[in-house]
């Protein structure tokens, strides 16, 4: 009670906090690869569309399972009653997607890079690959299953002192792009639909929510030097999960940035700790899921004449209201679930975390049943329910809070909850509200969140179980050979951790050589930096090169340029795609032997970028770049300072060390903006201060 109200900067990777929750966590990640052609069809990969030709309606109902038993998230989903809308481009789309014509055999060019990328997880590879269906009925695919199969098992990746284990690698299709989701009507475009795609699933065994950004950023970067991946926006997303001691496993679902995980689970293992003092809460008071009593009514006419705008619309709309009675729930509410990040030290007993004041929640229990009714009922106009703890003002609201406690017999410590929409979805929403309160008489279940960039989540679905899988008897099983295997291992590049050791080792500092351990060009920094190449590329022809080249100097400088300069010059429109490895390396045999410096190079790759079959000779002569001698350097500089007069344009003292540096500076400015490349910076800024 005597700890302070603060706010303070969470530390995500406090082992010993995390621990005395019981937290762990995993991540299941989906990653789109390279391919020409679709995975169980001859249409085209990575062909987006914003137009379409055609629009499909269906409808999703679930299936039994290889058990005779159906998935609860398919039953979830079949009672949302969605009106599916696929809109079809004839450029991306086939009869295949539609579930109208049987699959093609599996795409193998994906088969091979899922086998290369599994055992650059060190993955033992099944020997054969057996397609398997697996629901979705929330419309993502028309088919209502995706297809996916398990290509490797049982990997690793190191992680600092430890391994990371993975638990399967699988080969899977793609599913629909959502466009929009309003009421009872979800679109969908099938331009994505069908795209080879990687899963890989870890073991549940990140300690903190800080070790699961690093675990996921170690995989991606690992995956990522093979080169056989497709990047852009929505080609990666991230499933990670948590749960705590007493919990229950809990997916957040497509976490769009990486950085967002920390946060993410953190409030997830607060909200989980907050469920479970609920279900203590509950407990204390008696309620069992056995001893539960609830009661409904319909207030419809009890309540025409409310003043409330939100059920006013929805009476004009031939609407009804509906009302249940919870038996001792007062106050549950309110209870607070989730605060975007942040933690109360009354939880864990340590004052350093931050203390939150009840009002001071971002999310309560209400919320959670909101986003129930949001999802299963369709009611995604908020607030979509009201509820007597917390009861709304407006003009009246205390004759109606009267009226629904006398027509639902509310007695003390009993909760009454009000829904309004159509009769069929005010039914829903009222089952919905008495299973989310058995749910919480149990603890925490087990679900699928939505991710919000300020940490909160909100419900999706429930989490699918081992009885949405079934064999596809529409796809025959592929052989996996061990010389097949052995042949794709035979061609698996280095891994990003070899060679961040081996080019720290060659004196890079750590940032480039972590970044050239995953870059697309780290072949050609090979190139630069090997003895052969130490004769031509990087051959000094004075004293000062040679002692610079000792330090590692010409070595930094590659890395920069191929991790920096080139990324650079990306962003600023340059395909330096276009830019061969060869022109690259005549920049810096060139470089070497003193033909320009080093502050060319960056105009250099420019000129390459936009015209590639030109010459690096050429494109340094057309472009005045060759470096220029000394005197002619200071002669530059003499009539740089006789031509552009300095004014000062702050009360600092003529003749001072700070008018000084101002004036180096812009005359360095004057003449680099003519003569880049041409003179040396430090040699520009001595001749410079001399001259003043």
């Amino acid at each position: 009670a005597n700890i302070l109200h603060f706010m303070v900067k969470i530390d995500y990777n406090d082992i010993e906090f995390y621990q005395s929750l019981g937290f762990r966590s995993g991540v299941e990640i989906h990653q789109q690869i390279l391919t020409k052609k679709k995975t169980f069809c001859h249409c085209p990969a990575g062909k987006y569309s914003k137009t379409h030709d055609a629009e499909v309606l269906r409808h999703m109902r679930p299936t039994l399972s290889e058990l005779g038993e159906y998935d609860g998230c398919a039953l979830m989903e079949f009672k949302t009653r969605k009106n599916v809308v696929y809109c079809l481009n004839r450029e991306s789309v086939c009869t295949y997607e539609m579930d109208d014509t049987p699959p093609f055999l599996v795409n193998r060019e994906g088969l091979d890079i899922v086998i290369e990328l599994a055992l650059m997880l060190n993955c033992s590879i099944v020997d054969e690959l057996h397609i398997a269906r697996k629901q979705y009925l929330d419309g993502s695919i028309p088919t209502g299953f995706q297809r996916t199969a398990v290509v490797g098992i049982n990997g690793w990746i190191p992680y600092k002192d430890r391994r990371i284990n993975i638990s399967h690698v699988c080969y899977e299709e793609d599913a629909c792009r959502q466009i929009s989701n309003v009421g009872h009507t979800v679109t969908f475009r099938t331009d994505r639909l069908g795209m080879p795609l990687i899963e890989i699933i870890t073991q549940a065994e990140m300690r903190t929510p800080e070790e699961m950004r690093e675990v996921v950023i170690e995989i991606s970067r690992l995956i990522r030097t093979s080169g056989k991946l497709r990047r852009g926006i929505g080609s990666v997303r991230q499933d990670v999960n948590g749960s705590i001691a007493g919990g229950s496993r809990v997916e957040i679902k497509g976490v769009p940035q990486i950085n967002w995980i920390p946060r993410l689970l953190h409030t997830e293992a607060i909200r989980q700790k907050e469920l479970l003092d609920i279900k203590k809460i509950l407990s204390e008071k008696g309620v069992s899921e056995k001893s539960l009593k609830t009661a409904k009514a319909d207030l419809t006419e009890a309540l025409s004449k409310t003043k409330s705008t939100i059920i006013r619309e929805n009476m004009e709309k031939r609407n009804v209201v509906g009302g249940i009675k919870l038996v001792k729930l007062a106050g549950i509410f309110n209870h607070p679930t989730q605060t975007g990040g942040h933690t109360r030290g009354k939880l864990i007993g340590r004052p350093r975390i931050p203390t939150l004041r009840r009002g001071e929640w971002d999310k309560n229990f209400a919320d959670e049943v909101a986003g129930r009714l949001r999802v299963i009922a369709c009611l995604d106009n908020m607030p979509n329910f009201f509820h007597t703890d917390k009861y709304p003002k407006y003009p009246g609201s205390d004759k109606d809070l009267s009226i629904i406690k006398k027509k639902l017999a509310l007695k003390k410590g009993d909760l009454g909850v009000i829904v309004w929409g159509n009769k069929q979805d005010v039914e829903t929403a009222l089952n919905e509200v008495r299973l989310r309160v058995i749910d919480a008489i149990n603890g925490v279940p087990n679900e699928t969140k939505q991710p919000f960039k300020d940490g909160t989540t909100d419900f999706e679905r429930i989490l699918p179980g081992p009885n949405r899988m079934y064999p596809d008897t529409d796809s025959p099983p592929v052989k996996i050979t061990p010389e097949m295997v052995q042949k794709i291992r035979a061609n698996i590049k280095e891994p990003p951790s070899q060679k961040e050791k081996r080019y720290t080792a060659l004196g890079l500092p750590y940032q480039i050589a972590r970044d050239l351990s995953v870059s697309p060009r780290a072949n050609l920094m090979d190139k630069l930096i090997k003895p052969a190449c130490a004769g031509t590329c990087l051959r000094a022809n004075t004293h000062r090169q040679a002692a610079d080249r000792d330090k590692g100097v010409d070595k930094v400088l590659a890395g920069v340029t191929i991790t920096q300069t080139l990324k650079h010059l990306e962003h600023k429109g340059v395909e330096t795609g276009k830019i061969k490895d060869e022109s690259i390396v005549e920049i810096f045999s060139l470089y070497a032997k003193g033909k320009f410096y080093k502050e060319a190079i960056p105009l250099i790759l420019e000129k390459l970028g936009l015209t590639p079959s030109l010459k690096v000779t050429a494109i340094i002569k057309k472009n005045k770049l060759s470096a220029l001698p000394e005197s002619k350097a200071k002669a530059v500089v003499a009539t740089a300072i006789k031509k552009n007069r300095f004014k000062m344009h702050s009360p600092d003292k003529v003749g001072t060390s700070l008018s000084l540096r101002k004036k180096t500076a812009f005359y360095a400015g004057k003449v680099m903006k003519q003569y880049r490349g041409r003179i040396k910076g430090d040699s520009l800024i001595t001749a410079i201060m001399e001259k003043l």
